[in-house]
């Protein structure tokens, strides 16, 4: 899952890839009520907002299906699921959800030191590019890509690779900067250096338990260099 061990020095960097959900905005409302509606509308029992914090972060079809398989769902009805859930987040996209404290200061910081950067997430892109509008975010990002840009998405380190590529940065020097598992070992097969925020859905398990060259409790306590 993880190398043997993570570099105690801090690279410098030249690019940064953030993630969305769990790391800028605080999103799982807009799960919660999604899935709510596409359930109800199945006839069938509800998911509570413990479970989806520990399942959101790998996808949405592994969302659906985790959904499904927990209240006793026919496999059979994914599609019919996967229809109503891309029907109803279009509709409630950013409407229960709100942006974490020192976000946008974070932002602004590494934003002023005049590096790419990236929004890099396992949403469907439309439903990303639509959030960080409505929140205000948009305009920090070179580039935004979302769970259906590329042909894998994040643990796998496919979507950090070509996120590189697209902002022209080598892996080595590109921070990654997200809040779970998911997030560090794409960065870590990627060869990406990893900043890991305490707040976000590390699936219900310790985010310190993760290793990363930085925790940081907000985006705007990022330490940029070994003298911070």
């Amino acid at each position: 899952m993880f190398p043997n061990s993570i570099p105690s020095y801090q690279v410098q960097p030249q690019a940064f890839i953030i993630d969305l959900d769990g790391t800028m905005v605080d999103t799982l409302g807009d799960f919660v009520a999604v899935l709510e509606r596409v359930l109800t509308g199945l006839g069938l029992p509800r998911v509570d907002r413990a479970f989806v914090e520990k399942t959101v972060g790998r996808g949405s079809e592994h969302l659906i299906r985790s959904c499904l398989a927990k209240v006793g769902g026919d496999a059979a009805l994914y599609e019919q699921a996967w229809q109503q859930y891309q029907q109803q987040y279009r509709a409630l996209n950013g409407q229960f959800s709100a942006v974490y404290p020192g976000v946008r200061e974070g932002l602004q910081r590494l934003r002023a030191l005049g590096m790419p950067m990236a929004c890099l997430t396992n949403k469907p892109g439309s439903f990303a590019r639509e959030l960080l509008a409505l929140k205000g975010l948009a305009g920090y990002f070179d580039k935004v890509f979302g769970g259906d840009d590329f042909e894998r998405k994040k643990p796998d380190p496919l979507p950090l690779l070509k996120t590189c590529e697209a902002l022209g940065s080598e892996p080595a020097r590109t921070w990654m900067i997200g809040d779970s598992s998911n997030d560090a070992q794409a960065a870590h097969a990627a060869g990406c250096p990893v900043v890991l925020v305490s707040y976000g859905y590390n699936h219900g398990e310790p985010i310190r338990n993760v290793p990363a060259m930085q925790y940081v409790d907000s985006l705007d306590r990022i330490s940029l260099s070994n003298e911070d």
